[in-house]
């Protein structure tokens, strides 16, 4: 098992670079064609980004890292994920929460129960279902 200490990775949105390519593990649930995405900020600070399908341009999920908003996250990572994933120190974990948008701020979640586990090293990546309940799955957003 792993306490995820997340890095913070991210492109800049119109940046001329290659986009690292992040490889899903395993597809997200509901996606089963899709493991190839690459994450792109959408705002100058790298807060809310996009998870791009790179199989279908229109798939993509809004993300965010956890610890502006909830500073006090750290998941315990399962050893079968952190084998998949190739993680080899907690400093190489990046943590990105999807988004459910509501009709304002206020009515906008996160889902804490199934965070986004990206080894910034490797670029491997999977949907982890966190076996811990003190996460809820709809956990509103706050503002940093």
């Amino acid at each position: 098992m792993m306490t995820a200490a997340p890095a913070h990775h991210t492109a800049t949105e119109g940046a001329d670079v290659d986009l690292p390519v992040i490889e899903l593990a395993r597809p997200m649930p509901g996606f089963p064609e899709h493991r190839h995405f690459t994450l792109v900020a959408l705002d100058d600070a790298s807060l809310l980004c996009s998870l791009q399908s790179l199989e279908e341009e229109a798939l993509r999920f809004l993300v965010v890292p956890p610890h502006p908003f909830f500073p006090e996250y750290a998941p315990v990572i399962d050893d079968e994920t952190v084998g998949e994933l190739g993680v080899q120190r907690a400093e190489d974990v990046m943590l990105l929460l999807v988004v459910t948008a509501g009709q304002s701020l206020a009515e906008t979640t996160v889902n804490l129960a199934a965070p986004i586990v990206v080894n910034a090293s490797t670029m491997q990546a999977a949907q982890v279902i966190l076996e811990d309940p003190a996460w809820p799955v709809k956990a509103g957003l706050a503002t940093p």
